[in-house]
């Protein structure tokens, strides 16, 4: 509220400015973006979520990340904080292969994914490609697409700032039907984007699932040996560990491995559920019901 912000900075030198948004069509949040970016005395346009715990030199490891590589957007980490209980440690770990996964593609020069619960770009880049023009009729996207924009104008000064000092905390959801929510939100922008990875990679990751719930039908009929279920089974864990291991030891999470097994069962049915319903299915975001 106005109120909390207010009393925040009232002890700090900050040179802050409360925006009110008027109601219009198309997204809200990407309208709010682009108003505070308007606004932006600077070039640099930093971006979080009002739930996030930002860590104390989270602005000065940016700064100095901008000052080395001269990038036109940086891509930063993001955990879950809260793993009080098993829902909580089911969204540290995906979260977490997110994560992997978007480190990978950087990895391999073809980056696709980024989180807007911390994100970094430049203003006059952002004025350069029309800010969110192109996408504003979807609810949500102002990361994912502004990305592909950045992307497509040069890739090379796209980068991921992989720094403990930079890692952002952000809140789970609190139940799974939430969770199965935001999931439907997520794959509303995802299945529109444009980028080969990103397309090939969800193609991957159903694909993977969707084998791994057959195991079971595949074996009762008699359709495949036990010992080739189980090996393809353990193939798949075993690659999924391997991803949340490696992204865990970085993001100091190593505390919610212990629920890697339930959760890997878990998981393929949620992400075939996800793909199967989320073209037929609304869902409610900031207040509001959206389609797809």
């Amino acid at each position: 509220s106005n109120e909390i912000i207010t009393d925040f900075f009232s002890n700090k030198k900050v040179n802050y400015k409360i925006l009110h948004l008027p109601p219009s069509d198309g997204s809200p949040k990407k309208r709010a973006i682009s108003m505070a970016i308007e606004e932006a005395l600077n070039d640099w346009i930093v971006t979080t979520d009002a739930d996030c715990i930002l860590p104390k030199y989270w602005l000065d490891a940016i700064d100095q990340f901008i000052d080395h590589s001269e990038p036109n957007c940086i891509v930063a980490p993001v955990v879950i904080d809260a793993t009080t209980n098993f829902t909580e440690r089911y969204q540290a770990l995906d979260m977490l292969s997110l994560q992997g996964t978007t480190i990978g593609g950087f990895g391999l020069n073809h980056p696709f994914l980024c989180n807007g619960a911390n994100l970094a770009y430049k203003k006059s880049v952002f004025i350069a490609l029309n800010g969110f023009n192109g996408n504003n009729h979807i609810a949500s996207g102002d990361d994912i697409f502004l990305l592909e924009k950045l992307i497509k104008l040069d890739p090379k000064k796209v980068k991921y700032l992989k720094c403990e000092a930079a890692v952002v905390k952000t809140a789970p959801v609190k139940s799974f039907r939430l969770l199965i929510e935001q999931r439907v939100r997520w794959a509303s922008k995802t299945t529109r984007s444009k980028l080969f990875m990103a397309k090939f990679t969800g193609l991957i990751v159903v694909w993977a699932n969707l084998i791994f719930l057959s195991l079971v039908p595949l074996f009762y009929f008699n359709l495949l040996t036990s010992n080739i279920c189980l090996s393809l089974a353990v193939i798949k864990l075993s690659i999924d560990f391997l991803l949340l291991f490696k992204t865990a030891r970085f993001l100091n999470k190593e505390d919610v491995l212990p629920s890697v097994l339930l959760s890997s069962i878990i998981y393929p049915l949620i992400c075939i559920y996800v793909a199967l319903a989320s073209p037929f299915l609304k869902y409610k975001w900031k207040g509001r019901l959206y389609s797809k």
